[in-house]
Protein backbone atom coordinates (compact mmCIF):
# COMPACT_ATOMS: atom_id res chain seq x y z
CA UNK A 1 0.00 0.00 0.00
CA UNK A 2 1.62 3.32 -0.73
CA UNK A 3 0.95 6.73 0.88
CA UNK A 4 0.27 10.03 -0.98
CA UNK A 5 2.61 12.23 0.96
CA UNK A 6 1.47 15.41 -1.52
CA UNK A 7 0.08 18.10 0.11
CA UNK A 8 -3.49 18.87 -0.16
CA UNK A 9 -4.41 22.83 -0.49
CA UNK A 10 -4.37 24.25 3.40
CA UNK A 11 -1.73 21.55 4.29
CA UNK A 12 1.66 21.72 5.72
CA UNK A 13 4.42 19.92 4.06
CA UNK A 14 6.54 19.47 7.29
CA UNK A 15 9.40 17.87 5.84
CA UNK A 16 9.54 21.46 3.40
CA UNK A 17 9.25 23.44 6.10
CA UNK A 18 11.60 22.07 8.73
CA UNK A 19 10.65 25.29 10.97
CA UNK A 20 7.14 24.29 11.47
CA UNK A 21 8.14 20.64 12.27
CA UNK A 22 10.85 22.21 15.31
CA UNK A 23 8.39 23.94 16.78
CA UNK A 24 5.63 21.54 17.12
CA UNK A 25 8.20 19.25 18.24
CA UNK A 26 9.72 21.91 20.64
CA UNK A 27 6.15 22.71 21.93
CA UNK A 28 5.20 18.77 22.27
CA UNK A 29 8.48 18.86 24.67
CA UNK A 30 7.79 21.39 26.30
CA UNK A 31 4.10 20.63 27.36
CA UNK A 32 4.61 17.35 27.84
CA UNK A 33 7.30 18.30 30.45
CA UNK A 34 5.27 20.57 32.14
CA UNK A 35 2.30 18.54 32.27
CA UNK A 36 4.83 15.94 34.07
CA UNK A 37 6.06 17.96 36.43
CA UNK A 38 2.01 18.72 37.43
CA UNK A 39 1.66 15.57 38.15
CA UNK A 40 4.29 14.37 39.47
CA UNK A 41 5.51 17.26 41.86
CA UNK A 42 1.78 18.50 42.28
CA UNK A 43 2.04 19.02 45.67
CA UNK A 44 5.85 20.86 45.51
CA UNK A 45 4.34 23.05 42.57
CA UNK A 46 1.17 23.59 44.91
CA UNK A 47 3.11 24.73 47.73
CA UNK A 48 5.86 27.02 46.28
CA UNK A 49 3.20 28.39 43.61
CA UNK A 50 0.08 28.91 45.84
CA UNK A 51 -2.32 27.40 42.43
CA UNK A 52 -4.48 24.50 44.09
CA UNK A 53 -3.27 20.85 43.20
CA UNK A 54 -7.22 20.41 42.29
CA UNK A 55 -6.19 22.41 39.22
CA UNK A 56 -2.41 21.72 39.05
CA UNK A 57 -3.34 17.13 38.62
CA UNK A 58 -6.36 17.61 35.87
CA UNK A 59 -4.17 20.35 33.66
CA UNK A 60 -0.97 18.21 33.80
CA UNK A 61 -3.08 15.43 32.40
CA UNK A 62 -3.94 17.54 29.45
CA UNK A 63 -0.78 18.87 29.33
CA UNK A 64 0.92 15.43 28.59
CA UNK A 65 -1.77 14.11 26.38
CA UNK A 66 -1.47 17.63 24.56
CA UNK A 67 2.29 17.36 24.26
CA UNK A 68 2.12 13.58 23.28
CA UNK A 69 -0.56 14.99 20.51
CA UNK A 70 2.07 17.76 19.37
CA UNK A 71 5.19 15.68 19.37
CA UNK A 72 3.20 12.68 17.01
CA UNK A 73 2.16 15.52 14.50
CA UNK A 74 5.50 16.77 13.89
CA UNK A 75 6.56 13.25 13.03
CA UNK A 76 3.82 13.68 9.93
CA UNK A 77 4.91 14.47 6.35
CA UNK A 78 2.01 16.74 5.70
CA UNK A 79 -0.22 18.75 8.25
CA UNK A 80 -3.55 20.41 7.70
CA UNK A 81 -3.10 24.07 8.59
CA UNK A 82 -6.41 24.11 10.19
CA UNK A 83 -4.80 21.90 13.20
CA UNK A 84 -1.88 24.31 13.41
CA UNK A 85 -4.23 27.04 13.57
CA UNK A 86 -6.19 25.46 16.10
CA UNK A 87 -3.12 24.89 18.15
CA UNK A 88 -1.71 28.60 18.01
CA UNK A 89 -5.39 29.77 18.90
CA UNK A 90 -5.20 27.16 21.79
CA UNK A 91 -1.93 28.13 22.74
CA UNK A 92 -3.20 31.77 22.40
CA UNK A 93 -6.00 30.83 24.84
CA UNK A 94 -3.25 29.65 27.48
CA UNK A 95 -1.66 32.85 27.41
CA UNK A 96 -4.92 34.37 28.27
CA UNK A 97 -5.69 32.43 30.77
CA UNK A 98 -2.13 32.38 32.71
CA UNK A 99 -2.74 36.05 33.09
CA UNK A 100 -5.96 36.24 33.94
CA UNK A 101 -5.06 33.19 36.62
CA UNK A 102 -2.62 35.99 37.93
CA UNK A 103 -4.25 38.95 37.80
CA UNK A 104 -7.55 37.88 38.89
CA UNK A 105 -6.99 36.95 42.73
CA UNK A 106 -8.77 33.42 42.21
CA UNK A 107 -5.96 31.75 44.05
CA UNK A 108 -3.56 32.74 46.47
CA UNK A 109 -0.93 32.69 44.01
CA UNK A 110 2.69 33.69 45.57
CA UNK A 111 5.42 35.80 43.62
CA UNK A 112 7.28 32.43 42.45
CA UNK A 113 4.02 31.11 41.48
CA UNK A 114 3.52 34.47 39.91
CA UNK A 115 6.52 34.79 38.20
CA UNK A 116 6.65 30.86 36.99
CA UNK A 117 2.79 31.55 35.31
CA UNK A 118 3.75 34.50 33.86
CA UNK A 119 7.39 32.98 32.19
CA UNK A 120 5.56 30.46 30.57
CA UNK A 121 2.84 32.46 29.12
CA UNK A 122 5.57 34.44 27.88
CA UNK A 123 7.37 31.05 26.46
CA UNK A 124 3.73 29.78 25.09
CA UNK A 125 3.02 33.37 23.26
CA UNK A 126 6.32 33.45 21.49
CA UNK A 127 5.40 29.23 19.83
CA UNK A 128 2.09 31.23 18.76
CA UNK A 129 4.27 34.01 16.98
CA UNK A 130 5.96 31.15 15.80
CA UNK A 131 3.27 29.35 14.73
CA UNK A 132 1.63 32.35 12.93
CA UNK A 133 4.63 34.13 10.90
CA UNK A 134 5.40 29.95 9.32
CA UNK A 135 1.71 30.11 8.91
CA UNK A 136 1.77 33.17 6.78
CA UNK A 137 4.86 32.41 4.83
CA UNK A 138 3.46 29.35 3.70
CA UNK A 139 1.81 29.26 0.18
CA UNK A 140 -1.90 28.54 0.18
Amino acid sequence: MTTNTAARPGAVRLREVPAMRWLLEIDGIATGLTGLACLVAGGFVSDHSGLPTALLYPVGAFLVVLGAALVAMSTRNVVPAGWVWGIAVLNAIWVIDSVVVVASGWFDVTTVGTAGVLLQAAVVAGFVAGYVVILRRIPA
